[in-house]
């Protein structure tokens, strides 16, 4: 946590805006977008066999790179949400040059910060199905408590397909 100080506090001011905005205004026209950013981190990841495996260079400095994705991503998390981890993870991998259990645990911290934020402003904005959210809450609680034992016990050979696959069926989805 204490390494990603900065990257929570631009995720969090990035989904304050993107989960405001939203209730302002109508996503539609980004649903058609999203499976081909989808598609490009995930053409990327399955062609950079390596990526990932090992601690890579960075290239970007990690001030700047919070300062834009957390942005960004915390926006787009709070405006819309589908992806947010994959991308996350690619950016991670490819711009900071991280492995994959440390992007997947950075990814987690960024994600979980600008859920949070999203659901108080939706919150304070009348627009939750508790119902709903709280069986998936549930659902995700059990999965990443699963899911984090998992990759930490086996590492990047046993995180990379799993991602590939939770991508490649998400951009099927959307389409």
């Amino acid at each position: 946590l204490k390494e990603n100080l900065s990257g929570i506090g631009f995720t969090f001011a990035g989904a304050v805006i993107g989960a405001w905005s939203i209730q302002q205004i109508q996503a539609g026209f980004i649903r058609h977008l999203i499976p081909f950013m989808l598609l490009f981190v995930f053409i990327y990841t399955l062609a950079a066999k390596d990526l990932g495996t090992v601690q890579g260079r960075a290239k970007m400095g990690k001030d700047l790179f919070f300062m834009v994705f957390g942005l960004g991503l915390g926006f787009y998390d709070g405006f819309f949400g589908p992806g947010t981890g994959a991308f996350w993870t690619g950016a991670l991998l490819i711009l900071l040059g991280m492995d994959m259990t440390s992007a997947t645990g950075t990814t987690r911290i960024m994600n979980f910060t600008s859920n949070v934020v999203a659901l108080a402003v939706f919150i304070i904005g009348g627009n939750v199905l508790y119902s709903a959210g709280l069986t998936m809450a549930a659902g995700q609680i059990i999965g990443a408590r699963i899911g984090s034992g998992m990759a930490i016990k086996r590492g990047a050979p046993f995180i990379r397909p799993i991602f590939l696959t939770m991508v490649f069926l998400t951009i099927v989805r959307l389409i």
